[in-house]
């Protein structure tokens, strides 16, 4: 069986950013002065694009991407003019004139096609390398033996100063969706980062609304200031304070003091936020699906009956109301409404509560015998969640031994995945770095699509073959379509349960007169202060 780490690396930081998991901070907490954002964060990885894996806020700030996808999931060019092609397969980038970076170089088409090749140069082993790994010519710069013989990809062909081409290795439709803002291993460096690439990992060098002044340091907090020269919309906030914090909670108390102005929502304080914050929670779609895997191997889970039993006899909106505080939204299909395209509704009668429909499904099957163990990862914060779900089976499926099981660390539950002990229904999630149908069907449901592990290994050709189609379709709606036929023949499988579509949720001070978002992450240069 084949697997992709550099795949694995990008949903895990997704994962990471949704849990909020964060690293020792500054303990100064004074009230900010006028005119300053201080944003509750976690511990910076780095702050080059790319290599960052937890910390986009900040990155964003100093960088603007190729284009961005607004509410309705609709591409806006950003610092691209155009983004181009005939045959899904070679596309033409077109940069607007007249950006430059904060130290004044001027931003080009080498700016992008010369930081592209470093992050995905295999001994530099940069985390976002991944991203890019559509590229002709990226296999010869990861070679499977030995070193690289070269260090640029022949797919990248820059034609002039604001031009450059994309050679892909397959038809993709979705490349321009892929170049948006939260794939940072796609934003461009300026000539003198590569100077003292780990100095620049410090105070990184950007083409976005915000610049560094000084550089960051561990532990200790820092501030972005307004960049003046820049070729975007001007930021509304003059400056931004990043602050990490070590404990999430002591951060929600900030925030409700004052002491700090913006933080998204520990999974621990969903079901108090709205009473703590009232107007001044948010909650936006995200392109994130949390479900249950199976050991499919394991024939006691191998009748689709019994897995579509367990959906059945789970009361989503319960669960939703206990543990999210209602934030989240039950699932109704395989991606999140926040994909465009996404056919809700398509899990029907098996994503709905029905606990005599489920019970009379299970007696078809052959009824269940052992324990039901559901098992997830120790230590990221599902403990009620799990446990939540073995009551509900226990007393809806009437199975009596039905147990929640979490392992030591997040590092024991992928071991059991990878060697393929898990020995239940188990903890899925998949947060998708773009917001296509194509990132999350093709790393759940294909053999190498970075999460076939989550899911049992479930493969089918027909799948395989639907989203080759999806790929190469002439169009985005036509594309749709056909993830759409994807979803319906998975539907048939019912290899996982669809449990949530998940939300980016934030709290805020009332210094901020209102919390603007795209593709649901606050769009921190545009936020207004009272």
């Amino acid at each position: 069986m084949k697997f992709s780490p550099k795949v694995a690396i990008a949903t895990g930081a997704v994962l990471v950013l949704g849990l909020t998991a964060c690293s020792a901070g500054s303990s100064d907490t004074s009230s900010p002065s006028d005119g300053t954002l201080v944003y509750a964060v976690g511990e910076p990885d780095h702050l080059s694009p790319g290599r960052q894996t937890v910390a986009f806020g900040q990155v964003m700030a100093l960088f603007a991407p190729l284009v961005m996808l607004d509410d309705s999931n609709e591409i806006t060019y950003v610092q691209a003019e155009s983004v181009e092609s005939d045959d899904a397969t070679t596309w033409t980038i077109t940069l607007k004139p007249d950006w430059t970076f904060q130290n004044g170089e001027p931003v080009t088409a080498h700016s992008y096609v010369d930081a592209w090749n470093y992050t995905a140069y295999g001994p530099n082993a940069w985390e976002n390398t991944g991203q890019l790994a559509g590229i002709v010519g990226y296999d010869d710069l990861n070679p499977v033996e030995g070193k690289p013989t070269t260090d640029a990809m022949s797919g990248l062909v820059v034609v002039d100063d604001l031009t450059f081409t994309v050679q892909l290795d397959h038809a993709d439709s979705q490349f321009p969706l892929q170049i948006s803002q939260s794939q940072t291993g796609f934003y461009p460096m300026p000539e003198a980062a590569y100077d003292d690439i780990d100095a620049y990992d410090r105070q990184p060098i950007g083409n976005g609304p915000y610049e560094m002044t000084t550089a960051w340091e561990d532990n200790e907090e820092y501030t972005v200031t307004a960049y003046d020269d820049y070729a975007g919309e001007a930021p509304k906030t003059e400056a931004v304070t990043f602050r990490a914090y070590a404990d999430t909670n002591t951060a929600y108390t900030d925030v409700l003091a004052g002491n700090a102005d913006l933080l998204y929502l520990p999974a621990s304080k969903m079901t108090v936020a709205e009473q703590d914050f009232g107007d001044r929670l948010y909650a936006f779609d995200a392109p994130g699906i949390d479900y249950l895997g199976f050991p499919l191997w394991d024939e006691r889970y191998s009748d689709k009956r019994v897995r579509q039993a367990i959906s059945m006899s789970i009361d989503r909106d319960a669960v939703n109301t206990a543990i999210f505080g209602g934030l989240y939204e039950p699932a109704t299909a395989f991606t999140p409404p926040a994909m465009a395209g996404t056919p809700e509704g398509i899990c029907g009668e098996f994503c709905e509560f029905d606990p005599d429909a489920a019970k009379s499904l299970l007696a078809e099957a052959g009824g269940f015998e052992g324990t039901l163990e559901f098992v997830y990862p120790g230590g990221i914060g599902v403990d009620s969640l799990f446990e939540a779900y073995a009551n509900q089976v226990r007393q809806n499926l009437g199975i009596a031994d039905v147990v929640a099981t979490p392992t030591t660390d997040w590092a024991e539950y992928y071991d059991s995945l990878v060697d393929s002990s898990v020995a239940g229904p188990h903890f899925g999630h998949w947060g998708a770095l773009y917001q296509s149908q194509q990132n999350t069907l093709r790393a759940l449901f294909t053999l190498d699509g970075g999460c076939t592990l989550c899911t049992g290994n479930y493969t089918n050709p027909e799948v395989d073959s639907l989203l080759a189609e999806a790929d190469s379709a002439p169009t985005q709606e036509e594309a749709e379509a056909k993830y759409v036929a994807v979803q319906e023949v998975v539907l048939e499988d019912f290899p996982v349960v669809p449990t949530f579509s998940n939300k980016y949720a934030y709290v805020t001070s009332d210094k901020i007169a209102e919390l603007p978002a795209l593709a649901g992450s606050p769009v921190i240069d545009q936020i207004t202060l009272k």
